[in-house]
């Protein structure tokens, strides 16, 4: 399947190829690496009864935990990561389900980047199972990228037994689109120069920095894929999105020079509510843990970052306020795992009878996702 892969984005190539033995030594050429259903992978990893079934992880239906991973057997019911637990196993009664191990995650997530780390030190880590690489210093053309991606897979799958999609271009954005077309498994490099065709026939929504309202927004105005907004004027775009519109159109076009960043600076996201009534803990509480993490993730996505460390905020009914929080090796921001992570803080701090007037989630540590002012994430003598 990885050799057909490979073979199909040959059309995607530029019209005018260069001559046989000359290429552009200035020419950036990164690899996004992207886990496959990790979450789920790792269950089945260590749990050989849990192969070649649904398996999804999250929290209890009974809690209104959500689902932070599916296995692709439960995708194929159509159950998908931040979907209502209930709703999953309605969708699958025979799905299994496990609550979320993150030391686990974590142990295999150092792993893998160690791998990474092997191959260049310019590594971007985006969550526990992605992460960009700058391949620039040891590849030369899309066959050494290739090569490059061959090799990760290879050490991914002998080392840590698991499987890792790779997509690779010259570009940030073209390598994250690849990876995610070549799921599962699958490595997809799109040949230097062929990214503008390779970008045109696909959705508008593929495109980095277009999430569900810029969709709505672009539909609207006759934009359905990336070639339609590759197409339009730079003034055009500028009046219907202002600053972001010609940052969109050198995007649509394959041009991305956003850098890896290897490094975050501190800040913090959150959001907190205040009850009308104390609740206890149980279904109404739990339900307003889920619409915090939903809302924490939409502040966080508006302002392009990702969380080291998520922290949860309790003020009980007399007053006294409790804060816990829990770090991660890997920066997150989906409200699935935001709340996974928030809920398990929760379990290890209420007690039959409390009664609380206040919840809050706070992210912090946060990796700033458009790359600037950032301190180390990943050393070279990491573990």
């Amino acid at each position: 399947m990885i050799e057909q892969m490979c073979l199909s984005v040959q059309a995607f190539a530029p019209a005018t190829p260069s001559p046989p033995g000359l290429s552009c030594p200035m020419t950036r050429i990164i690899l996004h690496a992207d886990l496959d259903a990790f979450y789920a992978s790792v269950e089945q990893l260590d749990d050989p009864a849990l192969r070649g079934r649904p398996v999804v992880v999250g929290g209890p239906p009974e809690a209104r935990g959500v689902v932070a991973a599916a296995s692709y057997e439960a995708r194929a019911f159509g159950i998908r990561s931040a979907m209502p637990m209930s709703r999953a196993m309605r969708l699958c009664p025979d799905a299994v389900r496990v609550p979320p191990r993150f030391d686990r995650y974590g142990e295999l997530s150092r792993a893998v980047m160690a791998i990474f780390r092997a191959h260049t030190p310019l590594i971007e880590p985006l969550s526990f199972d992605e992460a960009y690489l700058d391949v620039s210093a040891i590849a030369s053309s899309a066959k050494d990228a290739e090569r490059i991606g061959r090799e990760i897979k290879r050490r991914v799958r002998d080392e840590v037994s698991l499987t890792v999609s790779i997509g690779g271009g010259t570009n940030k954005s073209i390598a994250k689109i690849a990876s995610d077309m070549g799921k599962p498994d699958g490595l997809l490099i799109v040949p230097f120069g062929g990214e503008a065709a390779f970008l045109a026939p696909l959705p508008i929504r593929a495109l980095w920095g277009v999430g569900p309202r810029t969709e709505q927004a672009m539909v609207r105005s006759g934009i359905r894929t990336i070639g339609d907004l590759a197409a339009r004027s730079e003034g055009e775009l500028s009046l219907l999105f202002g600053s972001r519109g010609p940052f969109l159109r050198d995007m649509a076009r394959g041009v991305d020079e956003r850098p890896i960043e290897t490094s975050y600076e501190r800040k913090s996201v959150g959001a907190e509510t205040t009850f009308a009534h104390d609740l206890p803990d149980g279904p109404e509480l739990r339900d307003e843990l889920a619409h915090l993490a939903a809302e924490v993730e939409r502040r966080m996505r508006h302002a392009d970052v990702l969380a080291h460390t998520i922290a949860i905020k309790l003020r009980y009914a007399w007053f006294k306020t409790c804060t816990r929080q829990s770090s991660l090796k890997a920066p997150v921001a989906s409200a699935a795992t935001i709340e996974a992570v928030a809920s398990q803080l929760l379990d290890g701090v209420v007690r039959e009878g409390d009664r609380f007037r206040l919840l809050g989630i706070q992210c912090s540590k946060l990796v700033d996702a458009s790359g600037s002012g950032q301190a180390p994430l990943w050393t070279a003598d990491a573990d």
